[in-house]
């Protein structure tokens, strides 16, 4: 079983998240909800892994993070 990677793996995230940020700039709020679902399904969709699908839904969930 594979399991969910939470430790940094994203080569300069600082750029991803800046890049993500300005994906949402100038959008409404339903816009960006809208961008936010269609990314995770095709994240989701790319990782095609329940288990793995399952630990980070629960992760997300954790408002301890």
């Amino acid at each position: 079983m594979t399991r969910l990677r939470t430790e940094p793996n994203i080569p300069d995230g600082d750029g991803f998240y800046e890049e993500l940020l300005e994906l949402h700039q100038g959008r409404s709020k339903e816009e960006s909800d809208s961008i936010n679902a269609r990314l995770i399904l095709l994240l989701a969709n790319h990782i095609g892994d329940r288990e793995v699908l399952r630990e980070a839904m629960k992760a997300a969930a954790d408002t301890g993070l």
